[in-house]
């Protein structure tokens, strides 16, 4: 009996046990500061175009200041003025007026502020706040899943990343858009284009590939593809410098193949016009030094990007991509080559599965960084067996016929002097010394072509053909020269030397 006594005093004495309520967590919040913006944007116009980018109605913690937000929003949209009468007739009209609280709540936020001062400050912060309880949300999500035996570590990884990249880029997830304001967005984007002379994408330097495409679009997925040889990597090297020296685009390159410093000596070479050989030794003549020197600092300047992570997992390109694209401002994204890319540990071992399911990322990382990605292939072995001119067609493509699907862009390199042919085959058989052929499989915008380009075998670059040159060594000047000038007349000595036979010369 006492020992019970002596624990109940204990108890009584014992304080840590009590808790006032504003120990407690709430989440975080800057519910005045709302009242202030609302209040603010119902008095001045100044403060609406200053905060109507920056925040949307889900950012507002208290449910009454979203919809007064959302009906000021829509104000905004309408050009219709925005002062207490709009808003509360507004909130009537859509039957919100009694939830957020009357006309008299309406009049109170605009009692609270004199003028639209520091709005934009406010807002600020009021974002801030949303973005904490955002990644509260976020992290408690993560924490759940994580729990979950059966979800995949990488799928969980993915998804992980992809919400904070989604919180980072402001864009809470979208919801679907109806068609007006789409068609709005539409016409936009063809004004700037008109602006732009015609270039609706990324301009690649290859003129007729350029007119052919208008440039490689956002969100679009390219597949270039070829047998070993054809000059895969040597195209894409080419277009990458032309993109960031000339365009100064930001250009990230996933190269499972070869290291980075190998395919900066490719562009070096490229740039310079020093053999790779050369380069490679170092045996350099001073005046080639001095070219080195100057050259090379138009490469050091560009914006590439060179990841040479070997036998790169799908969920690592994706991260990495996001981060470049959003730390970097990088404008297009190129994996030299698809094949030797992994699903990391996914996709049931089989081998088509896994490319299919590699491929159908890349299309959504496309989407969702709204940047063309290119990415190369290699082609089966049946060109090889085939007749003919050995030209790849869309079924040669290796080891899924989903990458076919997926790809916005399919486009084949051929080169038929990789095959001991010396002419083209078409009409007038003209000779293919030094040249490829961009050849566009599928195109989901657009039409097909195939497109010829000098090829430069020492320097493993590609450029524009110049028009009117059968060969690289004839020159243009004799093009419109007619062969035989005098084609039925055999002149005799006399009638170029006169025929007075009686001056023997010496």
């Amino acid at each position: 009996m006492m020992e019970k006594t002596t624990s109940l005093t204990a108890k009584k004495i014992d304080k840590s046990r009590i808790i006032s309520l504003e120990k407690g967590k709430i989440p975080p919040q800057a519910v005045e500061l709302e009242e202030a913006v609302l209040g603010a944007m119902m008095i001045d116009k100044k403060g609406i175009d200053d905060v109507i980018d920056i925040l949307s109605s889900d950012a507002f913690y208290d449910s009454k200041h979203q919809e007064i937000y959302a009906a000021i929003y829509e104000l905004f949209q309408n050009s219709e003025p925005i002062d207490l009468l709009t808003v509360s007739n507004l909130l009537k009209k859509n039957g919100k007026l009694e939830f957020v609280g009357g006309d008299f709540f309406l009049i109170r936020l605009t009692q609270k502020v004199a003028s639209s001062a520091h709005i934009e400050f406010h807002a600020r912060i009021i974002l801030q706040k949303f973005i904490q309880r955002r990644l509260i949300s976020i992290s408690s999500e993560i924490i759940e899943n994580a729990y979950d035996e059966s979800t995949d570590v990488f799928d969980l990884l993915d998804d992980a990343e992809g919400k904070l990249f989604e919180v980072t880029q402001g864009n809470l997830k979208k919801s679907s858009e109806d068609a007006g304001s789409l068609v709005k967005q539409a016409l936009k984007k063809i004004q700037e284009i008109g602006n732009q002379e015609g270039m609706s994408g990324l301009a690649t330097g290859f003129t007729k590939l350029d007119a052919l495409t208008s440039g490689w679009q956002p969100s679009d997925l390219v597949i270039i593809a070829a047998r070993p040889g054809m000059g895969k990597t040597a195209f894409v090297i080419s277009m990458a410098k032309n993109m960031a020296i000339d365009f100064n685009h930001g250009v990230a390159v996933f190269s499972l193949e070869m290291s980075s410093v190998q395919l900066i000596t490719r562009m070096i070479s490229s740039e310079t016009g020093l053999t790779s050989e050369k380069l490679r030794k170092g045996n350099l003549e001073p005046h080639e030094w001095e070219q080195l020197n100057v050259k090379v600092k138009k490469l050091s300047d560009a914006p590439i990007f060179i990841d040479d992570t070997p036998s790169l997992s799908i969920f690592d390109l994706r991260a990495k991509a996001r981060r470049l694209v959003s730390q970097h401002g990088v404008k297009i994204i190129v994996i030299d080559y698809l094949q030797l890319m992994t699903a990391g540990g996914k996709a049931g071992g089989n081998r088509e599965q896994e490319i299919s399911m590699i491929s159908r990322n890349l299309k959504a990382l496309a989407k969702e960084l709204a940047v063309p990605v290119i990415a190369l292939s290699q082609l089966s072995r049946a060109v090889e067996t085939r007749g003919g001119s050995k030209r790849p067609l869309l079924s040669d493509l290796r080891e899924s016929g989903a990458i076919e699907q997926d790809a916005d862009i399919v486009s084949f390199i051929f080169r038929p002097e990789y095959y001991g042919m010396t002419e083209w085959d078409d009409d007038e058989h003209t000779p293919c010394e030094g040249q490829g052929e961009f050849i566009v499989a599928k195109h989901r915008n657009g039409g097909l072509d195939n497109i010829r380009l000098k090829f430069t075998g020492h320097l493993a670059k590609f450029s524009d053909l110049e028009e009117g040159f059968s060969s690289e060594f004839q020159s243009s000047m004799n093009r419109d020269f007619p062969e035989d000038v005098f084609p039925d007349q055999r002149i005799e000595p006399k009638d170029a030397f006169g025929d007075n036979s009686d001056d023997v010369p010496f």
